[in-house]
């Protein structure tokens, strides 16, 4: 059972943090000035003097939508109408799981990393050198992503499982728009996000959901 978790969690978790703490070191120092990077600060700046009050509020509340309260929300919808359809906890704790995990590698990336956020007047209160990457996108995604991983598996035809992750895919890129628009991340900070979202997604999939899925097709 150890060397099953090991194989099958730990070290993918391991590889994936030491992947996200190497491309910040690649996005921060080695890429600094290759296109497009050399245009991350320029892309804030132009969003932030675009700014408007109505658009500071539409901003703020797509950001709440990644919070702990907003994702506890969907989780906790989610998770009651997949025990109520599949009848089981199974996928529940997959959220929570890649909730978890997100977060930890994104702690242990940012820390080391220590970028700072863009050079404009930040709308949010946050420490200042927690850049790379952003850990409200890659949450965004590792809830909202995760109910579209969970309804996509269980989809009886294609085209219903590509109108979930559509659908499911607009509150992470709303977010990340939101975070870059209110002067706390990069484009190249959110775009890190998807990767370790995404990441912390395939692994636990692989980990978690592979055994359920096949006892659901046998069950059927």
């Amino acid at each position: 059972m150890l060397s099953r978790a090991l194989t099958r969690v730990i070290l993918p978790f391991a590889v994936l943090t030491a992947a996200m703490i190497g491309l910040g070191f690649l996005v921060t120092h080695v890429l600094v000035h290759v296109w497009p990077f050399n245009i991350d600060d320029e892309a804030v700046q132009a969003l932030a003097a675009a700014r408007t009050p109505t658009w500071n509020r539409v901003s703020d509340l797509v950001s709440l939508t990644a919070y702990i309260p907003g994702l506890t929300i969907a989780m906790v919808v989610a998770g009651s109408a997949m025990h109520a359809a599949y009848h089981r906890w199974h996928e529940f704790a997959f959220l929570a799981a890649a909730l978890v995990s997100e977060h930890a590698v994104y702690w242990l990336t940012a820390r080391v990393v220590a970028r700072p956020r863009p050079p404009v007047v930040q709308l949010d209160m946050f420490p200042p050198m927690r850049g790379f990457p952003s850990g409200h996108v890659a949450a965004a995604i590792a809830v909202y992503c995760g109910i579209a991983v969970v309804l996509a598996m269980h989809a009886r035809r294609k085209w219903h499982a590509v109108l979930w992750w559509v659908m499911l895919l607009i509150f992470p890129v709303a977010v990340a728009t939101s975070r870059v628009y209110r002067g706390e991340h990069h484009p190249s900070d959110v775009a890190a996000s998807f990767v370790l979202g995404l990441g912390c997604l395939w692994i636990l999939r692989r980990a978690m959901l592979t055994s359920a899925e096949g006892r659901g097709q046998n069950e059927s």
